[in-house]
Protein backbone atom coordinates (compact mmCIF):
# COMPACT_ATOMS: atom_id res chain seq x y z
CA UNK A 1 0.00 0.00 0.00
CA UNK A 2 1.03 3.60 -0.41
CA UNK A 3 0.53 6.50 1.99
CA UNK A 4 -1.10 9.77 0.98
CA UNK A 5 2.23 11.57 1.23
CA UNK A 6 4.01 8.94 -0.90
CA UNK A 7 1.30 9.18 -3.57
CA UNK A 8 1.62 12.98 -3.60
CA UNK A 9 5.43 12.81 -3.80
CA UNK A 10 5.43 10.23 -6.64
CA UNK A 11 2.94 12.17 -8.77
CA UNK A 12 4.70 15.47 -8.01
CA UNK A 13 8.11 14.01 -8.93
CA UNK A 14 6.80 12.45 -12.15
CA UNK A 15 5.21 15.72 -13.25
CA UNK A 16 8.31 17.68 -12.25
CA UNK A 17 10.85 15.67 -14.25
CA UNK A 18 8.90 14.77 -17.41
CA UNK A 19 8.71 17.17 -20.32
CA UNK A 20 6.51 16.98 -23.39
CA UNK A 21 3.01 16.68 -21.99
CA UNK A 22 0.77 13.84 -20.97
CA UNK A 23 2.04 11.28 -23.45
CA UNK A 24 5.48 11.43 -21.89
CA UNK A 25 4.09 11.22 -18.37
CA UNK A 26 1.83 8.25 -19.17
CA UNK A 27 4.62 5.64 -19.51
CA UNK A 28 6.29 6.91 -16.33
CA UNK A 29 3.00 6.54 -14.43
CA UNK A 30 2.69 3.06 -15.91
CA UNK A 31 6.21 2.08 -14.83
CA UNK A 32 5.85 3.58 -11.36
CA UNK A 33 2.42 2.37 -10.34
CA UNK A 34 2.12 -0.85 -12.36
CA UNK A 35 5.60 -2.30 -12.68
CA UNK A 36 7.50 -0.98 -9.68
CA UNK A 37 4.85 -0.53 -6.98
CA UNK A 38 2.34 -3.04 -8.43
CA UNK A 39 -0.62 -0.96 -7.22
CA UNK A 40 -2.50 -1.02 -10.53
CA UNK A 41 -2.52 -3.79 -13.13
CA UNK A 42 -0.78 -2.79 -16.35
CA UNK A 43 -3.93 -3.26 -18.41
CA UNK A 44 -5.90 -1.07 -15.97
CA UNK A 45 -3.20 1.60 -16.18
CA UNK A 46 -3.40 1.58 -19.97
CA UNK A 47 -7.19 1.94 -19.63
CA UNK A 48 -6.60 4.93 -17.33
CA UNK A 49 -4.34 6.50 -19.97
CA UNK A 50 -6.95 5.89 -22.68
CA UNK A 51 -9.69 7.33 -20.47
CA UNK A 52 -7.51 10.33 -19.61
CA UNK A 53 -7.23 11.11 -23.32
CA UNK A 54 -10.98 11.25 -23.75
CA UNK A 55 -11.60 13.96 -21.16
CA UNK A 56 -11.05 17.68 -21.45
CA UNK A 57 -7.89 19.31 -20.20
CA UNK A 58 -4.30 18.25 -19.88
CA UNK A 59 -3.62 14.52 -20.23
CA UNK A 60 -0.98 14.64 -17.49
CA UNK A 61 -3.51 15.99 -14.99
CA UNK A 62 -6.25 13.58 -16.12
CA UNK A 63 -4.00 10.53 -15.91
CA UNK A 64 -2.59 11.61 -12.55
CA UNK A 65 -6.07 12.26 -11.18
CA UNK A 66 -7.42 8.90 -12.41
CA UNK A 67 -4.36 7.09 -11.04
CA UNK A 68 -4.85 8.73 -7.65
CA UNK A 69 -8.53 7.83 -7.71
CA UNK A 70 -7.77 4.18 -8.56
CA UNK A 71 -5.29 3.93 -5.69
CA UNK A 72 -6.90 6.06 -2.95
CA UNK A 73 -10.39 7.07 -4.08
CA UNK A 74 -11.57 10.69 -4.01
CA UNK A 75 -8.80 11.76 -1.60
CA UNK A 76 -6.17 10.22 -3.88
CA UNK A 77 -7.68 11.94 -6.91
CA UNK A 78 -7.50 15.33 -5.18
CA UNK A 79 -3.91 14.74 -4.00
CA UNK A 80 -2.82 13.55 -7.44
CA UNK A 81 -4.50 16.48 -9.20
CA UNK A 82 -2.74 19.00 -6.94
CA UNK A 83 0.56 17.13 -7.27
CA UNK A 84 0.30 17.18 -11.07
CA UNK A 85 -0.59 20.87 -11.31
CA UNK A 86 2.06 22.24 -8.94
CA UNK A 87 5.26 21.37 -10.90
CA UNK A 88 4.34 23.14 -14.15
CA UNK A 89 2.94 26.06 -12.16
CA UNK A 90 6.22 26.40 -10.24
CA UNK A 91 8.38 26.00 -13.36
CA UNK A 92 6.37 28.50 -15.41
CA UNK A 93 6.50 30.99 -12.53
CA UNK A 94 10.29 30.70 -12.35
CA UNK A 95 10.65 30.98 -16.14
CA UNK A 96 8.47 34.10 -16.09
CA UNK A 97 11.10 35.93 -14.05
CA UNK A 98 14.06 34.71 -16.10
CA UNK A 99 12.49 34.45 -19.57
CA UNK A 100 14.98 36.65 -21.42
CA UNK A 101 17.96 34.75 -20.03
CA UNK A 102 16.35 31.34 -20.67
CA UNK A 103 15.01 32.09 -24.17
CA UNK A 104 18.36 33.26 -25.53
CA UNK A 105 20.61 30.80 -23.70
CA UNK A 106 22.41 28.47 -26.13
CA UNK A 107 22.61 25.58 -23.64
CA UNK A 108 18.93 25.73 -22.72
CA UNK A 109 17.93 25.75 -26.39
CA UNK A 110 20.26 22.81 -27.12
CA UNK A 111 18.84 20.84 -24.18
CA UNK A 112 15.28 21.47 -25.38
CA UNK A 113 16.17 20.33 -28.90
CA UNK A 114 17.71 17.17 -27.47
CA UNK A 115 14.65 16.49 -25.35
CA UNK A 116 12.39 16.70 -28.40
CA UNK A 117 14.02 13.55 -29.84
CA UNK A 118 13.60 11.70 -26.57
CA UNK A 119 9.98 12.81 -26.34
CA UNK A 120 9.32 11.42 -29.83
CA UNK A 121 10.68 8.03 -28.75
CA UNK A 122 8.57 8.03 -25.58
CA UNK A 123 5.46 8.92 -27.60
CA UNK A 124 6.17 6.07 -29.99
CA UNK A 125 6.56 3.58 -27.12
CA UNK A 126 3.34 4.79 -25.45
CA UNK A 127 1.40 4.52 -28.71
CA UNK A 128 2.78 1.01 -29.29
CA UNK A 129 1.79 -0.13 -25.78
CA UNK A 130 -1.73 1.29 -26.05
CA UNK A 131 -2.17 -0.22 -29.50
CA UNK A 132 -0.91 -3.62 -28.33
CA UNK A 133 -3.47 -3.75 -25.53
CA UNK A 134 -6.30 -2.63 -27.83
CA UNK A 135 -5.36 -5.20 -30.45
CA UNK A 136 -5.24 -7.96 -27.81
CA UNK A 137 -8.86 -7.48 -26.71
CA UNK A 138 -10.58 -6.94 -30.07
CA UNK A 139 -7.98 -7.32 -32.83
CA UNK A 140 -10.08 -6.83 -35.97
CA UNK A 141 -12.26 -4.01 -34.67
CA UNK A 142 -9.29 -2.22 -33.07
CA UNK A 143 -7.22 -2.46 -36.25
CA UNK A 144 -10.11 -1.03 -38.30
CA UNK A 145 -10.60 1.84 -35.82
CA UNK A 146 -6.85 2.63 -35.76
CA UNK A 147 -6.57 2.58 -39.54
CA UNK A 148 -9.74 4.65 -39.98
CA UNK A 149 -8.59 7.27 -37.48
CA UNK A 150 -5.19 7.50 -39.17
CA UNK A 151 -6.70 7.87 -42.65
CA UNK A 152 -9.21 10.53 -41.62
CA UNK A 153 -6.70 12.36 -39.44
CA UNK A 154 -3.90 12.39 -42.00
CA UNK A 155 -5.71 12.75 -45.31
CA UNK A 156 -8.63 15.03 -44.41
CA UNK A 157 -9.08 18.33 -42.63
CA UNK A 158 -11.74 16.93 -40.29
CA UNK A 159 -11.21 18.06 -36.70
CA UNK A 160 -9.52 15.35 -34.63
CA UNK A 161 -12.11 15.72 -31.88
CA UNK A 162 -14.90 14.91 -34.35
CA UNK A 163 -13.02 11.84 -35.59
CA UNK A 164 -12.52 10.60 -32.02
CA UNK A 165 -16.17 11.28 -31.11
CA UNK A 166 -17.49 9.52 -34.22
CA UNK A 167 -15.31 6.45 -33.69
CA UNK A 168 -16.17 6.35 -29.97
CA UNK A 169 -19.88 6.35 -30.84
CA UNK A 170 -19.24 3.63 -33.42
CA UNK A 171 -17.48 1.55 -30.77
CA UNK A 172 -20.33 2.01 -28.30
CA UNK A 173 -22.90 1.01 -30.92
CA UNK A 174 -20.95 -2.05 -32.11
CA UNK A 175 -20.24 -3.35 -28.61
CA UNK A 176 -23.78 -2.63 -27.44
CA UNK A 177 -25.18 -4.64 -30.33
CA UNK A 178 -22.77 -7.49 -29.65
CA UNK A 179 -23.66 -7.48 -25.95
CA UNK A 180 -20.04 -6.92 -24.90
CA UNK A 181 -19.77 -5.28 -21.50
CA UNK A 182 -17.62 -2.12 -21.76
CA UNK A 183 -15.48 -1.55 -18.63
Amino acid sequence: MITDLELFKEIFKINLITFGGGYTIAPVLLDTFSRKRKLIKEEEMLDIIALGQSGPGALAVSCSLLTGYKIKGIKGAALAAIASILPPLIIISIIFYFYKEVATNYWVRAALRGMSGIICAVLLITTFRLGKVALKKHPVFSAIIMLTSFIFGYFTSINTGIIILALAILGLVVFSLKGVKIP
